[in-house]
């Protein structure tokens, strides 16, 4: 959604006033803060999708990101499905990323866009509920292994049709976290 400055104070100074009036409507005047503070007023449509309004293009950085949790959704609930001695094989073979693998988030220091996409999808838009109540500041660079992840995780679900992930198919794709240069054999 495109605010101009003079729509976003407007927008703040009625956020206020619904504060003040203590009163209490469909619109959130602490989301629409929010989304402004953050500059995600892109989620304002989103959040409000019964108001008409004018058809928008996702941030490319959203975009990427929605893919990011919903394969990091994907790879904790299969692996969570699974028997003791599977995960044992994932720990085995997919070292040293395969115990109990999580989404720790984006760098905070150079992908500050994409962690600040990531919590605001999760905890203002209440998007993927599993990650509520992380910090989303994986303290490293991560886009690029999520890219070479993802390489792996799209053609995997889209030749089993979305179903969980088997151990072997977990292994494939938390690999890929280990940069190429490192790699046995490289």
């Amino acid at each position: 959604m495109k605010i101009t400055d003079g729509e976003k104070l407007i927008m703040l100074m009625l956020s206020e006033i619904y504060d003040k009036l203590e009163l209490e409507g469909e619109v959130e005047p602490d989301f629409i803060r929010s989304a402004i503070f953050s500059d995600n007023t892109w989620s304002i449509p989103w959040k409000y999708s019964g108001i008409p309004f004018e058809s928008q293009e996702t941030p490319p950085i959203v975009r990427e990101v929605l893919n990011i949790l919903d394969m990091w959704s994907f790879i904790e609930r299969s692996y969570a499905g699974l028997s003791d001695e599977n995960k044992a094989f994932i720990e085995k073979e997919a070292s040293p990323f395969g115990k109990d693998p999580k989404f720790y988030g984006f760098d905070g220091n150079n992908e500050a866009d994409y962690m600040g996409a990531a919590s605001f999808l999760v905890n203002d838009l209440d998007r993927f509920a599993e990650f509520k109540g992380r910090d989303f500041n994986s303290h490293c660079p991560s886009v690029e292994v999520y890219q070479r992840m993802m390489n792996v995780y799209k053609p995997i679900m889209e030749a089993n049709h979305y179903r969980n992930l088997t151990a072997t198919e977990l292994v494939k794709i938390l690999r890929e976290r280990v940069h190429p240069s490192m790699r046995k054999g490289v």
